[in-house]
């Protein structure tokens, strides 16, 4: 007769529950594989299955009850490691799309606005169609699968275990989220570039022959000269692009490292520390 005890029954379930935690966290934080077109049931399916197959290869883990205080801190920090680290790469595409939104608005077209299920919330049309051609790049490449295989690496840089974080990862996160504004000026700075100069031949002709209606020839110079430049540039963007996501990826890399609060590391520049000096009287303080 197979006796089970209820200690070898916890042990059971949390080897599975916490690795399970923070895969299905990246899979929903993730743009590839959270996005809402896909079914929940096939996230949940996914999500089970690279579990079953990284679980008996993850480090030990503390012996806790999945049920008690100390068992859903765990949960709690494997579903912060693994939003963070599918947040990451998320913020790749945020920086797709803000390109796209400045695309959009100089060329004349923030009229064209439609609904993104991604980000669910009203994204342009340029938009949309970058962060389709963003999606299309990152699964020519199997940046995903390589995202998989870093979420894998976790479990070992930063074992399932009941320790606090170091703060360096979220400052980290922080960081780089300005790659939102930065990569999204670069991206779009051939349309602006361009759509600057097609400005400035518009007022100088408009001086030139005040009679002619710049609303009713400007608009469509405008559109014209936007898409024919994004036209030329897209064959340029796939590098660019590539870089981004490999930065993307070794950033969600990165963060479990720096949330391991195991071992001690110098602080960082440009990160505020503060300090008291000691050896100075409590009066002079």
């Amino acid at each position: 007769m197979l006796v089970v005890t209820a200690a070898e029954l916890n042990t059971w379930i949390a080897a599975l529950l916490w690795p399970a935690a923070r895969i299905l966290s990246l899979i929903a934080a993730s743009p590839i594989f959270g996005n809402a077109r896909i079914p929940q049931n096939v996230k949940l399916a996914l999500g089970v299955l690279i579990a079953l197959v990284v679980a008996p290869a993850v480090p030990a883990m503390p012996a806790l009850d999945p049920a008690g205080w100390a068992g859903l801190s765990v949960l709690a920090r494997e579903i912060v490691i693994g939003v963070g680290m599918g947040f990451a790469l998320r913020l790749v595409f945020a920086a797709v799309e803000m390109a796209g939104e400045i695309s959009s608005l100089t060329m004349g077209l923030g009229f064209a606005s439609f609904f993104d299920p991604m980000s669910q919330g009203r994204s342009s049309a340029v938009s949309q169609f970058l962060v389709w051609v963003m999606t299309l790049a990152v699964l020519a490449v199997n940046a995903h699968l390589v995202l998989i295989e870093a979420l894998a690496e976790s479990f070992y840089t930063l074992p399932v275990a009941a320790i606090s974080f170091h703060n360096d990862g979220f400052w980290e996160l922080a960081l780089w989220g300005s790659k939102i504004f930065s990569a999204g000026l670069q991206l779009s700075l051939p349309i602006v570039a361009a759509l600057l100069i097609t400005n400035v031949a518009l007022g100088i002709l408009t001086r030139a022959a005040p009679q002619l209606n710049l609303f009713g020839i400007g608009f469509p110079i405008t559109l014209g000269v936007g898409f024919l430049t994004l036209t030329m540039a897209l064959p340029y963007m796939s590098m660019p692009l590539q870089v981004l996501v490999n930065e993307g990826i070794e950033k969600a890399r990165q963060l479990p490292r720096e949330w391991d609060s195991r071992s001690a590391r110098p602080p960082k520049p440009g990160k505020p520390q503060i300090k008291l000096n000691s050896d100075k009287p409590a009066s002079a303080l």
